[in-house]
């Protein structure tokens, strides 16, 4: 029953973030057409249609994560720590590209306009993005054995990694490292 509710919800979520992302890049378009029909500047046209895209980008991964992590109809036991790193890590390194894209559109828009004193505003968010990116190295690394301590016990199949000389090489091994490089 958990499961099934679990899946429905996911299935839900992940539409209407899908939807919404959709929407907003309907709206894009929108934004840019009218922007060329009432003859603005192509500059400032083109910068509130990449915003708006921008956005439409996270929230279509955050409905991407949450229909893959989610939408999984399984009766298999939660691998917590896996799913929760999995879909932090793909969400945050959206957001920071995201955010990274956006700090940079506001530098040219802010260069081109000579506002050169605003300019602490795009600084701001590209250190914001250089923080959270940081933040996350450091929940990923803190997170690590706790991680692999849950997937030795779910005894989860052996991933192998074809080398370069068609051997086959055990990632599970412990004397190997990422990759499947001997340490």
């Amino acid at each position: 029953m958990v499961n099934q509710l679990k899946f429905m919800m996911g299935r839900l979520l992940a539409l209407t973030f899908l939807s919404l992302s959709m929407f907003l890049v309907g709206l894009a378009a929108f934004q840019f057409l009218e922007g060329i029909s009432e003859g603005k500047e192509i500059i400032n046209i083109l910068i509130k249609s990449i915003n708006t895209s921008i956005i439409a980008l996270a929230i279509f991964e955050l409905g991407l994560g949450i229909g893959k992590e989610y939408g999984k109809h399984t009766e298999e036991e939660d691998h917590t720590f896996m799913v929760v790193r999995r879909t932090i890590t793909r969400f945050v390194g959206t957001v920071c590209i995201a955010l990274v894209l956006e700090g940079l559109i506001m530098i040219i828009k802010y260069s081109q306009l000579d506002l050169a004193g605003n300019l602490f505003y795009p600084v701001g968010i590209l250190i914001g993005a250089s923080v959270l990116l940081a933040g996350t190295g450091v929940f990923l690394q803190l997170t690590r054995k706790d991680c692999e301590r849950q997937q030795s016990n779910l005894k989860l199949p052996i991933v192998k990694l074809v080398t370069k000389d068609h051997s086959r090489t055990n990632l599970n091994n412990p004397s190997m490292g990422c990759c499947g490089r001997q340490v």
